[in-house]
């Protein structure tokens, strides 16, 4: 029998790809969390020798989110959780912000089938070959491929962009935004955003498009202060007014410019950001 302590060592080793992937494919680290848990209980119960490990582990956890995914259809849909820090991130937090899981990306993923989304999320992120994943999702190794290729057409055609890996560089363009809004300088804020950026608000629901369109929206509000913080791996900004939470904004910086700018104003999700920050 495989010594427990030397089992619960893997584990630990394997715990944060395991949560990586789990949150892309359900979209909250709780539940996340929780998938990862239930492969450590099973694991820990399994007499059988296992010689893949780390692939049993993928396959435990990413079955666990299919279940997950399946029976949300037959509840309340569980809303996106955003991954918050206002601070650089630990080790285990940059291997869960890491590699596309930018808000952009995880907003279409929600929009896929369960059988896409892990389709997807296992063989394109994070190389999982479809003969391994037919078995979870319960198809034929072709039939695995179409629903991988479906979910990247909806991805593509999203338009999701490619984001600036360079924190550094994201903040530097995003403090000149900030910059350029204090001051209402019109013609700074169109230098910093890309000709095509979009501005995506979700309450009301509402896109803007072009950069002389998104710069006359770009106006720090009265009374406003700004905490930067990173969202989901990006650069990002908490919005209060009076002191009390007001909105969150994302940027997605690509080539030295901001090409799309999500604003959060559901009162639910702002609310959890500012908790996670003590706000």
């Amino acid at each position: 029998m495989v010594p427990m302590e030397w089992l619960a060592e893997r584990f630990e080793r394997e715990r944060p790809r395991l949560r990586a992937a789990a949150y892309r494919m359900l979209g909250s680290v709780t539940a996340a969390d929780d998938a990862v848990q239930d492969a450590w209980l099973r694991l820990s119960r399994t007499e059988a020798e296992i010689e893949n490990l780390g692939g049993w582990l993928t396959t435990v956890v990413a079955r666990e989110c299919l279940h997950q995914l399946r029976s949300r259809r037959h509840r309340r849909e569980v809303p996106l959780e955003l991954v918050v820090t206002a601070a650089e991130p630990d080790p285990e937090q940059e291997v869960l912000l890491a590699d596309s899981v930018g808000l952009a990306l995880q907003v279409v993923l929600e929009q896929l089938t369960p059988g896409e989304r892990l389709a997807f999320v296992l063989h394109d992120l994070f190389d999982v070959p479809f003969g391994e994943i037919a078995g979870i999702v319960g198809r034929t190794p072709a039939a695995t491929r179409q629903l991988a290729s479906r979910a990247r057409r909806r991805v593509q055609g999203a338009e999701v962009p490619k984001a600036e890996p360079d924190r550094h560089r994201q903040r530097k363009v995003v403090e000149a935004f900030y910059a350029a809004a204090y001051t209402a300088d019109f013609d700074a804020l169109v230098r910093v955003l890309d000709p095509d950026v979009v501005l995506r608000t979700d309450e009301p629901a509402n896109i803007v498009r072009g950069a002389k369109a998104v710069a006359e929206q770009a106006r720090a509000p009265q009374g406003g202060n700004l905490r930067s913080i990173l969202v989901n791996g990006t650069m990002g900004a908490l919005i209060t007014i009076g002191g009390r939470p007001d909105a969150v904004m994302v940027f997605t910086v690509a080539d030295d410019r901001i090409v799309r700018i999500d604003v959060i104003r559901d009162t639910e999700r702002v609310g959890r950001v500012a908790d996670a920050l003590g706000a």
